[in-house]
């Protein structure tokens, strides 16, 4: 699919015109790399060389997609009136068994999405470009934004909220590695990273320009959460006597950790 990034590039570089697109082919294109992204063969962001590397031109091919779509009326899961229709629309039984899945009703995921077998889809959204990896817990009322990449294994609990990052163009998407857990009612967004293995405690908030203190250091980073660390909510002392918050790295991963967070095994599909 990479061959028609140059093609992305230039439309989007160019005044637009809907009427020209669509009689040199870009709808098919489109179309094609949407089911790319919803079939799992590309993704907004990649693992290479050690590095997550954004493609871009993924991200200007699902806008392109919106301006050049015609709202319609949508059945499934519930009606609507949308450009986007859901990822599921016209699936039957066959098809949710070989894609093994369990999408409880309630669940809505947009298509241009890739969801790998053995996820479990709890009454919830996931929005067009995200990658939800293998044997993942999506929990009532969470809600993952436009491109945000979840490894396999995570669990994303109750009334998460993930960042989308289709605007603005060059911000990076949210990235959950594997086995990442996020406790209920937290917010990641503004292209934060929480690499493996790590726990987010219920309630914490963590943007770009949130201090993520380390307690065993006393060093303070930014917008990435290091492998296996426990995360909680916290607050540091500032000139003037107020207390500015923080995300607090309390300890690493540990056996009673994993043992409180890990996925039933029987809610699987």
């Amino acid at each position: 699919m990479e061959h028609y990034q140059p093609m992305i590039e230039k439309v989007w570089a160019a005044p637009f015109d809907a009427p020209a697109l669509q009689q040199e082919g870009l709808t098919r294109v489109l179309d094609e790399v949407i089911d790319a992204l919803d079939a799992g063969r590309l993704r907004v962001a990649v693992y290479q060389g050690g590095v997550w590397q954004v493609q871009e031109w993924l991200k200007k091919a699902l806008l392109m997609n919106i301006r050049l779509q015609e709202n319609r009326p949508l059945t499934y899961p519930c009606p609507g009136y949308d450009k986007i229709p859901s990822k599921f629309e016209g699936w039957d039984d066959a098809r949710f068994k070989e894609a093994r899945l369990r999408v409880v009703p309630g669940a809505l995921v947009r298509k241009g999405t890739y969801v790998a077998p053995g996820c479990v889809l709890m009454p919830s959204f996931i929005n067009f470009g995200s990658y939800v990896g293998e044997e993942t817990m999506i929990d009532i009322g969470a809600d993952v934004g436009s491109c945000a990449q979840i490894g396999q294994r995570c669990h994303v609990s109750a009334g998460v909220v993930i960042g989308g990052v289709v605007e603005p163009l060059q911000a990076a998407p949210v990235i959950l590695e594997d086995h990442v857990f996020v406790g209920a009612q937290s917010a990641i967004v503004e292209g934060v990273l929480v690499q493996e293995g790590a726990v987010i405690g219920m309630g914490v908030k963590l943007g770009a320009s949130t201090p993520i203190f380390d307690r065993a250091s006393g060093e303070i980073s930014y917008g990435v959460v290091p492998p296996r660390s426990v995360v909680v909510p916290g607050a540091l002392p500032t000139q003037g006597g107020v207390n500015l918050y923080c995300a607090v790295i309390i300890k690493q991963v540990d056996a009673k950790t994993r043992e409180k967070t890990a996925i039933n095994d029987l809610l699987r599909p």
